[in-house]
């Protein structure tokens, strides 16, 4: 599975993936940061699984600099790494684990 685009709308929150298969989907910059997939956001490596913590899709963090995107970088051909005004910038958001992290009806079932 591979993005055909991706665009980032600061002012709605929202990063937005059309999909290779035609799916698109929408993440709220706070429901991103609450999945940061690096070992220090899932609380050490033990913790690492190839898809996010359902816990995730039921909070909502407030907005602040941990939740405002700077910056977005494809790392290779197989993911995105997202800088948050924080300054935290170490996950790296490969294509399997979001469209896991995909918060539509359709994929949460």
């Amino acid at each position: 599975m591979q993005p055909k685009s991706i665009k980032a709308n600061k002012s709605t929150r929202q990063l937005i993936i059309e999909w290779s298969d035609g799916h698109k989907s929408e993440y709220a910059f706070n429901l991103l940061r609450a999945g940061c997939p690096c070992a220090t956001c899932r609380g050490g490596h033990e913790n690492m699984k190839p898809e996010p913590d359902e816990i995730i899709f039921n909070m909502n963090l407030p907005e602040s600099p941990a939740t405002i995107l700077e910056n977005i970088e494809l790392v290779g051909s197989y993911a995105i790494s997202i800088q948050w005004q924080d300054g935290h910038h170490y996950g790296i958001y490969n294509w399997h684990y979001l469209r896991a992290l995909c918060p539509c009806i359709e994929c949460r079932g």
